[in-house]
């Protein structure tokens, strides 16, 4: 009996250093910064997947997709940062609750942990009277009437203390997509003050939707600190920019205070894109013709199509190449291919991988041998 009650004793203790073992592991991942990306009602699913997929490009980022249920569950304490990510910053805000607007603000204030918003993201961290926000950043963001003005690709710079976290773009035009991102300006009654990272070149009023000059000379990009944490916030979309993904977790690197890396040239790619790139209705209609010349059983002209939308810098494109590494046409396939490719597009390695295993073509297979090694770094 007496060793019957020691065998079990021992595998107590064992099961619970095991189980200990096991969720020590599960918050530090090996010394890796373990990111959270916000993916509640509210985040755009697109830039979710995005923004995780940038946060990969960094070897000692874990990237994982977090609901407003987990953080009410507690998830959130086994992260070092939480990204809020592009779609509707209020709807975020919506979803996460009192109590999750409790357990984020401790979590960065108190915890002294880090937190990053991008587009909508920014305009829910921000500080801005009568509009729902978390109030992590002394921000606040103007012409609210026309928080919709556009989409496309906009030219932005960079400060000197823009530089000390990106020095990769010195000398550099710089640009970012854009979709309707918030205009933000300093708050004169704030005790802290954010430190202006970029500001807006280009002045974004498609059709005339949005009155001219607001944009130009506003801030584009901030960082500051936040109680014991650290807040980062961009109205642009980087995370969906070829050339300019890395700055994501070039971000979240800073919010965790983390040494800043030097990431792969072929990631550093800002001189790629060299004018701003505004729809307006006019440039709306083209892409939609574009659209349709997918469906196209020419396969010049689907390859026509895929290099104008490319050309345009058309975001939603970008996704469109996937269903077309299944077209009839080799030639549509590696084109495909290729502008995935260029295009950083990570989240089509499985379609991909997918793609090659049913490949019967052999110059076809060795474009898509290339786009999958190249994506997988």
């Amino acid at each position: 009996m007496r060793i019957y009650v020691i065998i079990i004793a021992l595998f107590s203790l064992f099961a619970c250093e095991t189980k200990q073992k096991s969720q020590n592991e599960s918050v530090n991942t090996n010394g890796k910064l373990k990111i959270a990306v916000f993916n509640g009602n509210g985040a755009g699913e697109v830039s979710v997947i995005e923004a995780v997929e940038a946060l990969k490009i960094d070897t000692g980022i874990v990237a994982v997709p977090l609901s407003a249920s987990e953080i009410q569950d507690g998830k959130l304490n086994e992260f070092d940062a939480l990204v809020f990510p592009g779609g509707s910053g209020s709807k975020q805000l919506l979803n996460l609750g009192e109590k999750g607007k409790e357990i984020v603000t401790d979590f960065v204030v108190n915890q002294g942990k880090g937190v990053i918003g991008i587009c909508a993201g920014a305009y829910l961290l921000s500080s801005t009277e009568n509009y729902p926000n978390l109030k992590l950043a002394s921000s606040i963001h103007i012409d609210r009437a026309h928080y919709n003005r556009g989409r496309g690709l906009v030219e932005f710079e960079l400060t000197n203390e823009g530089f000390n976290v990106f020095p990769e773009l010195k000398n550099e035009r710089l640009f970012a997509q854009y979709y309707d991102g918030p205009v933000l300006v300093k708050n004169d009654l704030a005790e802290v003050q954010f430190e202006e990272l970029g500001k807006y070149v280009t002045d974004i009023h498609p059709d005339g939707f949005a009155p001219e000059g607001i944009t130009p000379g506003r801030t584009f990009m901030l960082r500051q600190n936040k109680g014991k944490g650290k807040v980062f916030l961009i109205a642009g979309h980087p995370e969906s920019t070829p050339g300019m993904r890395w700055m994501v977790p070039r971000m979240a690197r800073w919010v965790c205070g983390s040494e800043l890396i030097s990431y792969a040239g072929k990631w550093v790619r800002p001189q790629i894109n060299n004018k701003p790139i505004i729809f307006d209705k006019e440039l709306r209609k083209v892409e939609k013709a574009n659209y349709w010349l997918l469906f196209s059983e020419n396969s010049q002209e689907q390859i026509k199509a895929i290099n104008k939308l490319h050309e345009l810098r058309s975001r939603p494109a970008v996704r469109w190449n996937i269903g077309l590494l299944r077209s009839v046409h080799a030639e549509t396939r590696r084109m495909a291919a290729k502008t995935l490719q260029e295009t950083e597009y990570s989240n089509a390695i499985p379609d991909l991988e997918m793609a090659l295993k049913v490949e019967k073509d052999s110059l076809t297979k060795v474009a898509f041998e290339e786009t999958i090694a190249f994506l997988k770094k």
